[in-house]
């Protein structure tokens, strides 16, 4: 809502999911039933049918001294936790100081309202 662009399909093949199917976020999901090919919308996403709200258990003060010295932790940099069952799951340091480090496990649209311009430019049948 911001006016700050996130990501576009410009110079790039079209987005193609199923309608429904929960592949994009819900509030993108639920604007295009009744759009035709052709048409255009501006839909503006509230952050609860988009990434969702930031939630605060998402972030953990980790001790610097567990982390490897060659390990960056400025803030903003992107590392890569890993979950007990060996998922890979991405973080964002977003304080560090000579005791602790916190990362944040939120998705980086969390907490953000979203305007989509979109345009539709095929439909295909479900197989």
């Amino acid at each position: 809502s911001d006016g700050t662009t996130f990501d576009s399909s410009q110079g790039r093949d079209p987005l193609a999911f199923q309608v429904g199917a929960g592949q994009i976020i819900p509030g993108l999901d639920a604007a295009i039933p009744g759009m035709a090919v052709g048409d255009t919308k501006t839909v503006n996403v509230p952050c609860e049918e988009a990434y969702g709200p930031v939630n605060p258990g998402m972030r953990q003060d980790i001790p610097r001294a567990e982390i490897p010295a060659d390990i960056p932790v400025e803030i903003g940099t992107r590392l890569q936790m890993q979950a007990p069952n060996g998922q890979p799951i991405p973080v964002v340091v977003v304080a560090s100081d000579d005791t602790t480090v916190t990362l944040d496990a939120n998705h980086p649209l969390a907490g953000k309202d979203l305007t989509f311009n979109i345009e539709l430019v095929a439909i295909n049948a479900a197989a």
